[in-house]
């Protein structure tokens, strides 16, 4: 049984405090626009992500620092299965809601939610305990590896139906990740992604949309007023900003010309309001948040904390990656938000449980 034998990571903490206000100072400014324009309220977007994301967010992660991690330990396998059913809740007609082409939110009334984004933080309880009870047999075919990519394939069907190819790549990469991290022989790992990567290939063969992104990031230049218009639109609003931005509130961008302003493409906003240095303290304060969770997974006793710790640094580092890459033309556009900046009260509320628990596990953690 763990037990809190030190202070909690106040260095994390603090983190975490100025990343949320720096979300919100921006997501204020980038959807003013749009708040007013739809609803005639330009804190329209602010008060929604602090009624339904922060302040539900901010419950949830006390209740996650308090939450015995023995007890995550005892309930991740039914925590898994009630998420993975809220995944299939979707698609009952007049639970679940959808925008355009996906199909990927539970309806409550008042509020809607996105069970993948709650989803990531169980999975990656299922995997802990999964990984800490096959510790001995890691590399065993039959104990690990082939239960390994039957769950992971359980998981990519109601993913790849609603659909939602970004954030099954997620999920994919923080179970390699863990797996990895857990001892798996790397030979394994690599002979996995050679044979899933001609099924990759065809899943993204089969949506027009998702091939089309890998056009625009190839060539961003072609078709500049279709699909390679959001990269387009994101590096103007990036070289706008130069070194120290256009001003706070200043953004051109935002007035309709880059899709999801406040959303997926945040960075893009906050690169031309506050311009090259500012950013890269943005980002350097993400990185130094997952370099102290890996430093929590890495000097955590037990052995189910240390692979919930890795995997919600792997989460949140891929995260970081995927979307600001996706913004600087280092990757392609995913529709991955990021981490505490990016509008989404789903996220926010996930993103919040998940690093409560990484703090929880911080108290019984000797960082040094």
């Amino acid at each position: 049984m763990t037990k809190d034998k030190y202070q909690p990571d106040y260095f994390l903490i603090i983190l975490i405090g100025i990343l949320l206000i720096v979300g919100l100072i921006f997501l204020n400014s980038a959807s003013s626009v749009m708040g007013y324009n739809n609803f005639k309220d330009s804190f329209y977007y602010l008060k929604h992500q602090l009624l339904l994301g922060f302040l539900p967010g901010v419950f949830l992660f006390f209740i996650a620092y308090f939450v015995k991690t023995d007890d995550i330990k005892k309930s991740a396998n039914i925590l898994f299965v009630i998420v993975f059913i809220l995944l299939l809740a979707v698609f009952i007609p007049g639970l679940g809601m959808g925008f355009g082409r996906a199909q990927r939110w539970l309806n409550f009334g008042f509020f809607s939610f996105q069970p993948i984004e709650i989803f990531k933080l169980f999975f990656i309880f299922f995997l802990a305990r999964f990984f800490a009870r096959r510790q001995d047999k890691i590399n065993n075919f039959y104990v690990t590896i082939l239960p390994f990519i039957l769950i992971i394939t359980l998981i990519a069907i109601p993913v790849l139906l609603q659909p939602n190819f970004s954030a099954l790549m997620i999920l994919i990469l923080i179970g390699f990740g863990m797996f990895f991290l857990a001892g798996i022989n790397p030979g394994y790992i690599i002979s996995l992604i050679v044979v899933s990567s001609p099924v990759i290939f065809v899943l993204m063969r089969i949506k027009n949309y998702r091939l089309d992104r890998l056009l625009s990031f190839k060539s961003p230049e072609n078709d500049p007023s279709g699909i390679s218009y959001h990269i387009q639109q994101a590096l103007i609003a990036i070289g706008s900003g130069g070194l120290f931005g256009l001003g706070l509130g200043y953004s051109g961008q935002k007035y309709f010309y880059l899709p999801e302003s406040f959303g997926d493409s945040a960075f893009a906003i906050i690169a031309e309001e506050t311009g090259f240095i500012f950013t890269t303290i943005i980002v350097s304060l993400f990185f130094l948040l997952i370099w102290r969770g890996l430093k929590i997974a890495k000097n955590s006793e037990d052995l189910f904390s240390r692979f919930v710790a890795s995997g919600i640094s792997l989460w949140f580092g891929f995260q970081v990656i995927i979307n600001i890459g996706g913004m600087l033309r280092l990757l392609p556009i995913t529709g991955i938000p990021l981490p505490l900046i990016s509008y989404g009260g789903s996220a926010m509320v996930a993103n919040l449980a998940a690093l409560g628990v990484l703090v929880n596990i911080s108290k019984s953690t000797q960082l040094g």
